[in-house]
């Protein structure tokens, strides 16, 4: 067994420990390898080991990997997520190629995703950033402004409004990583009391997988558990 595999097994039983925890179906956690930085033999490697879901940062990497894993990524086997900032010069490679995205803070860059989404395409699987720590560092729209911009996106033609997501300020302590994920679910009841369907939570990396699942999470996003540290990448 490949050391990626070893790892992502090991995640695997996290996140199963974590659901059964607070009486949750282990099955409703998706599990999204990070692969940002790291070759395509890397994802191969996970592929091998039954690993289908992978998040991208930077754009134009993430469609060379595409290329080099499958031939149809972006409808066949693999499902490839757009997780890092977007840029309005990246959004056309991303709407041709991706499936999901999940760093929407602005309504202009959602309407740029939906008319460059091609039509022989599903619609483009989004959810919406939120900053609930507050870091000028961390990119997302504030807390009090996401109902309005989901309200937005839900009416875009090209596009399939999901769910919220966020990157906390790191915290060594399970009561201080709970309480981001927390207010994210907040504020995603909030979203659906006011009459916008949301499904997806997508939060919790490596570190605090087992927070954001007790908090709801439906997508945790794992790299460095999965892949080792990262290579800094020049883009």
């Amino acid at each position: 067994m490949s050391a990626i595999a070893t790892n992502l097994q090991a995640v695997r039983e996290r996140i199963i420990r974590a659901a059964q925890v607070v009486g949750r179906v282990p099955e409703t956690v998706t599990l999204l390898a990070v692969s940002k930085t790291k070759p395509a033999a890397d994802v191969l490697s996970a592929t091998d080991a039954g690993q289908f879901e992978f998040g991208e940062n930077y754009a134009q990497e993430g469609v060379a990997k595409m290329q080099a894993c499958s031939p149809n990524a972006t409808g066949g086997g693999l499902v490839w997520h757009f997780i890092g900032p977007l840029q309005s010069n990246k959004t056309r490679l991303i709407a041709e190629n991706y499936a999901w995205v999940h760093t929407i803070e602005r309504l202009k860059i959602a309407e740029r995703l939906s008319g460059q989404r091609p039509a022989n395409l599903p619609r483009l699987q989004v959810c919406v950033q939120v900053n609930v720590s507050g870091e000028a560092s961390k990119s997302g729209c504030q807390p009090q402004d996401a109902l309005e911009l989901c309200r937005a996106i839900a009416t875009l033609p090209g596009l399939q409004l999901r769910g919220l997501m966020t990157i906390p300020a790191v915290c060594d302590e399970a009561a201080g990583q709970r309480a981001p994920f927390r207010q994210l679910r907040e504020i995603r009841d909030a979203i659906q009391a006011a009459g916008v369907p949301l499904d997806t939570l997508s939060m919790g990396m490596s570190h605090d997988l087992e927070a954001a699942i007790a908090e709801g999470a439906t997508i945790v996003r794992v790299g460095t558990a999965i892949f080792g540290e990262r290579i800094p990448a020049i883009v």
